[in-house]
């Protein structure tokens, strides 16, 4: 069984492409900052984990990931190689990223995947008196009447 589960961070925005043809799909690639359980002195703390998405997946990274993101992945290990402009063979290992979800609340993250200021919702902060400002015309948008 080729199974595996990451929690962690973006360590940059993704780098998002699509494929050429009649109907293009979506190939994100971004790496996760996974913390090691057990740490020792002067060693390293984090494993850099270079993750992979495709299609809908790979549209979630483009639409809702950006550096700093926790999330959850699930996926399998893949390896490959390629040769370089040099002519020497670079043997790769990636997750292929088959599930994500978000591993803390927007509000816990600094509220990094907005512009700041912004709630989950897209309304602003509460007054002081604890209410949220609701801009005009959104009446229009609500499901019910």
């Amino acid at each position: 069984m080729n199974k595996v589960i990451l929690i962690g961070r973006l360590t940059r925005d993704p780098d998002i492409r699509y494929t050429q043809g009649t109907e293009p799909m979506c190939v994100a690639r971004y790496a996760l900052a996974v913390d090691r359980r057990y740490k020792r002195e002067g060693e390293q703390t984090a494993d850099f984990i270079n993750c992979v998405a495709f299609g809908k997946n790979g549209e979630f990274v483009e639409k809702y990931l950006v550096k700093g993101t926790k999330v959850a992945v699930v996926g399998r290990i893949q390896t490959g190689s390629y040769t370089n402009r040099e002519g020497q063979k670079v043997y790769t290992t990636d997750v292929v990223v088959e599930e994500h979800e978000f591993a803390e609340s927007k509000k816990a993250a600094g509220e990094t995947a907005d512009s700041p200021g912004t709630s989950a919702a897209g309304f602003g902060e509460p007054n002081a008196d604890g209410f949220m400002n609701i801009p005009d015309g959104i009446d229009e948008e609500l499901p019910f009447t």
